[in-house]
């Protein structure tokens, strides 16, 4: 591969070449050339992971499971959105002492990309189809508007992409060190306050980047988000790059651009370059930012390759400074921060359209559905004449296009599917990640966990409901890798075993207090652990109504949970 996109590029850098540098390499291809500095890189460079499609269709589909070398198993298949999944019987203390063929059952996770979370009618039928022929009926909400299938054979692979493609859906780049799925505002196109519907810039981005292999090698995932709607629907500072609708006062509607943003185990928010971005640059820019990461990220430690190590390193000057010079060629217009969020952002319950139709979002528990439930939103989209529908990224969806007449039958219909557009504060603020159930990496249950505590509060704490009137969010996460996004939630919960009596038992440790601005600009941040404070599983209700009741025996007038939690004796959160 040769390496060279920019207009003002004067050479192209060519792998295997290696210039100079004082100091220990990072395995930056512009600064330290493209030599591969670890095993992954290497297989990388040898073959990408693009090209196994061919194989996964012609060779492992027809020959099984066993036909599969390691090295596409456990790395090329993610460039189309396969992981093995978790052997069952094989508990959360041994997750860190075996490796991955020891942990890998026989069967695939499968991710379907849906960028801007965007599903026709026509789509849910195959989805739903998909699900209940080859995935054992299984299907997933993700956090990032994906669906997840589990119980997959490389078998049926190839007929499930024939399916997907029929109807213009695909996996491809929906996993590995790719552009993953672009995160886009679910009420696009639709609302009446939407500052700019930002569907042709993820179109034009998916039409002519996605599947490219000049970005099929990225030295981590690059996860993208676009809003134009007010809400700041996106979690656009939890992402590599996130364009936000703003009004620049002498250019019109366009977009802020966000960079370096992410969590996991060195949890980062990202910061504003300070640029405006017209709507018909945006793709363009875009483009930039990733190809940034591409030359200048970090390779030599997985451990430190996502954008927002080098975004620590450089700062947003620099970086725009690179942007501009080397890959623009040209200067970006100053432009405004976006406003506070206008409301919340998962779009939970019955709205006017700016065509007089209605959105109705509606509340899955912890995403967590089926092939039964995306068969039964396909019947009731037909039945009310709608032919679209939008995941978001708090795990919820939206059902567009509803005629006010058949909002109260839609609303009944949803309740039935376990569909709630009027959720308790307990089911709508509650997230959680996979879990050890399918996911190798985890340490603990994380579905049935959540939902069994969102059970409980619902009854425990009925009565005091009302008092509510700011959102508690509980994250819920099966290990350290922050998929549910614990740093940034009210109450974030990290798995983890946990010694009682001297057995180990599932539990969590506990982060309090943290914020996204687009849901409060003033209390923006990662959240606070308390030493020593950790929760067994099976206690989970129980702490979580404690210091909930703490709270508001403690709280000011307005107050919100996150900000309490910053000022409170550390004996109050326990």
């Amino acid at each position: 591969m040769t390496v060279t996109d920019s207009a003002t590029d004067t050479a192209p850098v060519r792998p295997g070449t290696r210039p100079p540098r004082a100091g220990r390499s990072n395995g930056q291809w512009k600064v330290d050339g493209t030599e591969p500095l670890n095993a992954n890189e290497t297989w990388k460079q040898e073959e990408g992971g693009l090209g196994v499609r061919e194989r996964i269709e012609q060779v492992y589909s027809r020959e099984g499971f066993a036909s599969i070398p390691p090295q596409d198993l456990s790395g090329r298949f993610r460039w189309w959105g396969l992981y093995t999944q978790r052997r069952p019987g094989i508990d959360g203390g041994r997750t860190a002492q075996l490796d991955d063929t020891e942990l890998s059952d026989e069967y695939f996770m499968l991710r379907v990309r849906l960028d801007g979370g965007a599903i026709s009618l026509a789509q849910l039928r195959v989805l739903a189809d998909i699900s209940h022929e080859f995935a054992r009926g299984t299907a997933d909400i993700s956090d990032r508007q994906n669906i997840q299938y589990h119980w997959i054979r490389v078998e049926d692979v190839p007929e499930i992409w024939r399916r997907l493609e029929a109807v213009g859906l695909q996996t491809t780049e929906a996993c590995g060190d790719t552009p993953r799925v672009i995160l886009g505002s679910p009420l696009a196109g639709v609302a009446d306050d939407e500052i700019i519907d930002p569907t042709p810039v993820i179109d034009e981005i998916l039409d002519r980047y996605v599947g490219d292999p000049e970005l099929a090698n990225l030295p981590r995932k690059f996860k993208s988000a676009i809003t134009g709607h007010p809400s700041l629907d996106v979690v656009h500072e939890i992402n590599d790059i996130s364009l936000v609708g703003v009004v620049h006062p002498e250019l019109g509607a366009g977009y802020d651009l966000w960079v370096g943003g992410g969590l996991s185990t060195s949890p980062r928010l990202a910061e504003r370059v300070g640029v405006f971005v017209r709507p018909e640059e945006a793709a363009e820019v875009w483009h930039g930012v990733i190809r940034i990461f591409r030359d200048y990220g970090y390779r030599r430690l997985r451990n430190k390759a996502r954008l927002k190590f080098l975004l620590a390193e450089w700062g947003p000057e620099k970086f725009r400074q690179v942007l501009q010079d080397e890959y623009l060629g040209r200067e970006l217009p100053d432009g405004p921060p976006p406003a506070p969020a206008s409301g919340p952002g998962d779009h939970v319950g019955v709205h006017l359209q700016k065509d007089g139709r209605r959105y109705i979002g509606a509340a899955p528990t912890v995403g967590r559905i089926s092939g039964d439930v995306l068969t039964g939103l396909a019947d009731l989209m037909e039945h009310v004449g709608s032919d679209r529908l939008r995941l978001t990224p708090h795990q919820k969806l939206v059902v567009l296009d509803v005629p006010g007449r058949l909002v109260r039958g839609a609303v009944t219909r949803l309740d039935r599917l376990g569909l709630s557009t009027a959720p308790s504060p307990f089911r709508r603020h509650t997230m959680a990640c996979t879990g050890i159930e399918f996911c190798k990496l985890a340490i603990v249950e994380t579905k049935a966990t959540a939902a069994r505590t969102i059970a409980a509060l619902e009854q425990r704490l009925a009565d005091v409901t009302e008092q509510l009137d700011t959102p508690i969010s509980l994250n819920v996460n099966g290990c350290p890798n922050s998929c549910a996004r614990i740093q940034v939630a009210d109450i974030g919960l990290k798995g983890q075993l946990v010694t009682i009596d001297g057995e180990q038992v599932p539990g969590f440790q506990v982060h309090l207090g943290g914020g996204l601005a687009s849901v409060d600009r003033d209390e923006a941040g990662l959240g606070r652990t308390v030493r020593g404070l950790k929760v067994t599983a099976d206690d989970l209700p129980d702490y979580v109504e404690r210091v909930v009741r703490t709270f508001l025996d403690q709280r000011e007038t307005g107050e919100s949970f996150s900000s309490w939690t910053r000022r409170a004796d550390e004996g109050a959160l326990l």
